[in-house]
């Protein structure tokens, strides 16, 4: 008998450790039943860069027969698979090869688009995205400790997701890379809350970010929301109903609800992005939360071992420091984009002020992180301003070109 539900999973992924995450997300879809379901298919969607971290086809390809037999079917989405589509679509004159450059080859964004291509041609009921560093259980704060639970990430949005075009989680963890700043006379907290404002949105801003840091760097979840059952919708802000990229469930019941990807070239914001499509569409927060291991430090949460406390992130680390440099490189990267997509009106006014409050803080910034690649954050600021016309036609043309993938497996099914 057919199953009457697909649930579809979606893996993007370079780590070597893929396959103990996967494990864990599996063992506990198994935990909660839904490995045993007669009426729910899972379908695991895995797109694997073999460049990220030197890593070959076999550590994402050999999945142990404990996990295969507890899915329905494994789609492995490699460089060689994405080719082949690509000379498909191209043959029967869906797209050219520009156009398949764009939407297939573009970054962060065509991975998460070729999975939600082959998911919809594979006839995907709901498709769930899940990022490789993050593990399904929520960790709380108490006044001696600090408390662990396990979380059903799978089965909260199959519960929703019906009635919503995008459910979205909630994460806690390591999910700032920003660490905690002991301010002193090289850079104060008004040089660093300028700095912030600069490179921040409406979702990264000075108010959230200084929350953070109080507390070590560390987000814990909200009892409240672990606790009662409680959905939201999500509020437009700017014309974005801003996400998150993973412990985000798509419906694909109805295709044409369904938005792709995109993010500038080298850049970041493919979720940020999808999230400036949402208007007409309901975005609903769920009440499930994810655990953000940004450092890979807590790995042994795989195999049972559970901390009593969490490691603040503190400025004296070169591996923290590395990860908050590139992630201001990224948000820089992408600023551009969002703010002429979101406040187009205020877009030249908004580019300046970021620019005179970056002239004021990066020598800071570099001094107090000794690091002076801090520096390139103006170039690479002026580069996208410079290129934001460009990227904007590249996704509307993102778009123009789902559309036409759309018909076609319309038509084909």
């Amino acid at each position: 008998m057919e199953k009457t539900i697909k649930m579809g999973i979606g893996f993007t992924t370079g780590r070597r450790g893929f396959q103990n995450v996967l494990k864990m997300n599996v063992y506990n879809w198994r935990e909660c039943g839904l490995t045993e379901k007669d009426q729910v298919s899972l379908n695991l969607f895995i797109a694997y860069d073999l460049k990220y971290s030197n890593t070959k086809s076999t550590d994402y390809t050999n999945i142990s027969s404990k996990v295969r037999d507890l899915v329905d079917d494994v789609f492995f989405i490699g460089a060689n698979q994405i080719n082949v589509e690509i000379e498909t679509l191209i043959k029967a004159n869906v797209i050219n090869e520009h156009e398949a450059k764009l939407f297939f080859a573009g970054g962060y964004a065509a991975k998460r688009n070729v999975i939600l291509y082959l998911a919809i041609k594979n006839h995907i009921d709901y498709l769930i995205f899940l990022d490789d560093d993050e593990y399904p259980m929520a960790v709380t704060n108490s006044k001696t400790t600090i408390l662990w639970g396990g979380q059903h990430i799978l089965a909260t949005h199959l519960k929703h997701i019906r009635k919503a075009d995008i459910t979205n989680g909630y994460h806690c963890g390591y999910i700032s890379p920003i660490p905690h700043i002991t301010y002193n006379d090289v850079l104060s907290i008004n040089d660093f809350r300028l700095f912030i404002e600069a490179i921040s949105n409406d979702i990264i801003n000075w108010t959230s970010v200084r929350a953070v840091m109080e507390s070590g760097g560390v987000t814990y979840a909200n009892k409240d929301i672990l606790t009662f059952d409680h959905t939201e919708e999500v509020a437009e802000i700017n014309g974005a109903k801003f996400i998150s990229g993973s412990n985000l469930c798509m419906n694909l019941t109805d295709p044409s609800r369904i938005h792709p990807f995109y993010n500038p070239p080298n850049a970041r914001g493919e979720d940020t992005f999808l999230s400036t499509c949402q208007s007409q569409n309901r975005v609903v927060r769920v009440p499930c939360y994810t655990f953000h291991d940004a450092f890979s430090i807590y790995k042994p949460l795989m195999d049972g071992v559970l901390p009593i406390s969490l490691k603040p992130i503190t400025a004296n680390s070169k591996e923290v420091n590395s990860r908050f440099y590139k992630a201001c490189i990224g948000w820089t990267r992408y600023k551009p984009l969002l703010t002429y997509i979101t406040q187009p009106d205020n877009y030249e006014d908004k580019i300046a002020k970021m620019q005179q409050k970056l002239a004021v803080t990066l020598p800071k910034i570099c001094e107090y992180f000794n690091n002076y690649d801090f520096m390139k954050i103006a170039g690479e600021l002026q580069y996208y301003h410079a290129k934001v016309h460009n990227h904007y036609e590249d996704f509307l043309e993102t778009q123009r070109i789902w559309s036409k993938l759309q018909s076609y497996l319309a038509n084909r099914i």
